[in-house]
């Protein structure tokens, strides 16, 4: 990250966060800058990868992916090469919505996005039971997602 960021991107960044679709002249009249202003700061932000992307939160089960599990990985060898290897598998894998390499029992914790226990079953097989570096998992079942989402508390939200 190369730049410090000010209040403006901040602001920014809030209220992308909350509709990546505003125009940048909405923007601007939101935070009191011009559609150029708004402009080079959301490019200066790209750049410097403090904007990773835009996209759009699905619901899960509207598109056929109504379960969601956490797994707690723990591999069988520390050695870096069979744990980047591993960690490519899994950032491979489609219905990994998101990945953590972690201290403390596990090495891993994944959340995946699955069909049903079935798809959830082959994906045991194709992630864990095929590579040569996973010792053992454990599977938390989701019986609802309370909450998801990737924002960040920003731009004047309470902290508590």
């Amino acid at each position: 990250m190369g730049s410090t960021l000010d209040s403006f991107d901040l602001q920014l960044l809030a209220q992308l966060q909350e509709d990546a679709r505003l125009p940048q002249a909405e923007l601007g009249a939101r935070v009191n800058l011009s559609t150029a202003a708004v402009n080079r700061r959301l490019k200066r932000l790209a750049e410097d990868g403090v904007i990773r992307r835009y996209t759009v939160e699905i619901e899960p089960s509207a598109v056929g992916y109504p379960l969601t599990i956490i797994v707690g990985v723990e591999a069988e060898s520390e050695r870096i090469d069979l744990l980047d290897a591993t960690r490519r598998v899994f950032l491979s894998c489609a219905e990994v919505q998101q990945c953590y390499y972690v201290t403390g029992d596990w090495d891993f914790v994944l959340i995946l996005a699955v069909t049903n226990m079935e798809h959830y079953n082959a994906l045991t097989r194709q992630l864990f039971f095929r590579s040569n570096n996973v010792k053992r998992f454990k599977t938390f079942v989701a019986m609802k997602r309370e909450k998801t989402g990737l924002s960040l508390p920003i731009g004047g939200r309470k902290q508590v």
